[in-house]
């Protein structure tokens, strides 16, 4: 059995900047990834077996398309298997909520295939078979601290925070991707500038907070919370929302700050930065 974590993903910035022919937008983006997230498991079979567990399974049982299934199938289109797998997706991450999701899940669907049938991780034909599932699964399949631009599928590696305490907070409401682009004003404020990533980060921005807050007002409660939390390096929406992250000047920081968002009944998870 081969079993892989599919970190939540972070956007420490997201500048949009237009809307291109093909319906996705160019962007800037600064992606970094937690230590923890949902986990798959893939081990050979007799049969094709897809099987979702965990604290928020119960909002994907119901569909008939999975972005895990999607991969799987795509994997074996692409490098000739024709092997019977079960997975099981072990959901730990709200779904639909900016910190990656589907992206990462697909994303380790994929590595735990390329482990499983001796495949380089690094193949370029993984990459594109993530390309063609969605403009975060490529920076989800590289699970490295990045620069993304164009739709967010061209990467350029740069360094990151490793050990930073990160907290996750999403108050429990969900928020359309595209809503969330439709509801933007469509204005470019300029790309992302340079520096080391925490100064980047700092002087960024996310441009989809703003008609995210429009569609979920609780957001800007929990921006307000980590905003005001003592230790606090950086507070932001991630992707289109609804889950905020809050980098830390330590644990145990980030410890109280956990705690506040439990005490107000908010889903959040601890972690850090990879």
């Amino acid at each position: 059995m081969i079993v892989e974590i599919a970190p939540a993903k972070i956007n420490l910035a997201l500048h949009v900047r237009r809307r291109r022919v093909d319906g996705y937008h160019d962007i800037e983006t600064l992606f970094a990834f937690a230590r923890d997230g949902d986990t798959i498991l893939v081990e050979a079979s007799e049969s094709d077996r897809f099987t979702i567990v965990g604290p928020f399974a119960a909002g994907l049982r119901a569909e008939a398309d999975n972005l895990v299934t999607r991969a799987a199938a795509a994997f074996g289109k692409t490098f000739g298997i024709a092997d019977a797998h079960a997975i099981t997706l072990d959901k730990r991450l709200p779904i639909a909520s900016g910190i990656g999701g589907g992206s990462a899940d697909a994303a380790a669907t994929l590595r735990a295939l390329a482990q499983l049938h001796a495949v380089p991780l690094d193949s370029q034909r993984l990459y594109a078979i993530a390309a063609a599932l969605g403009a975060d699964v490529p920076a989800c399949l590289d699970g490295r601290t990045t620069l993304g631009t164009g739709k967010g599928d061209a990467l350029v590696a740069i360094p990151g925070l490793p050990d930073t305490p990160l907290l996750l907070v999403n108050p429990g409401v969900g928020v359309s991707t595209g809503a969330v682009f439709g509801t933007w004003d469509g204005i470019d404020r300029g790309g992302i500038g340079e520096g080391d990533l925490l100064a980047r980060a700092l002087a960024g921005r996310n441009d989809l907070e703003p008609p995210a807050r429009a569609l979920a007002p609780m957001i800007g409660d929990v921006r307000a919370m980590l905003d005001a939390a003592p230790g606090v390096l950086l507070s932001r929406m991630s992707g289109s929302g609804a889950t905020c992250f809050a980098l830390f000047d330590s644990v145990a920081a980030c410890a109280t700050a956990a705690a506040s968002a439990r005490e107000r009944a908010w889903w959040s998870l601890q972690t850090a930065l990879t």
